[in-house]
């Protein structure tokens, strides 16, 4: 079951971050453009996700367990630094250089482009190094 809702989860993700324009680089380095031909369309997507992630926490959190865990898994860490600022600026200077972040990437990928692909290859490399050559944090 929760592979299933895993899944259906995963492709209606996939279907707003298309008809939202984030699957299209052109459109999110516009949005990003904000001295130039600055484009804002992704502010109604982000605003969109605020609104539906609030509205989702409120009902979630009035449970006492998740529907399909046994408990909550909160991050214990609420530490800012280097490494989270780090991490931060490397996604931030990818999507801008890309004009994908990791979600629109591999909701993009059914394209079939040549360099979409080496840059999945290359986000998944990055996350397979970043596995084995940083420490635990110790947060979820």
């Amino acid at each position: 079951m929760k592979a299933w809702i895993a899944f259906a989860s995963g492709l209606l993700f996939g279907l707003g971050l298309s008809l939202g324009g984030m699957t299209q680089p052109a459109v999110v380095l516009g949005f990003l453009d904000i001295f130039g031909a600055w484009d804002p369309r992704l502010v109604f997507v982000m605003a969109g996700a605020v609104l539906t992630t609030a509205i989702g926490y409120r009902r979630v959190l009035r449970r006492s367990r998740p529907l399909l865990a046994e408990r909550f898994q909160w991050p214990t860490s609420r530490r800012i630094d280097t490494r989270l600022v780090g991490g931060a600026a490397l996604f931030g200077i990818g999507w801008g250089i890309a004009g994908y972040c990791p979600g629109p990437a591999l909701a993009s990928l059914g394209a079939g482009a040549p360099a979409l692909l080496v840059l999945v290859a290359c986000m998944i490399a990055g996350w397979w190094l970043a596995a084995r050559l940083l420490p635990p944090t110790g947060g979820h």
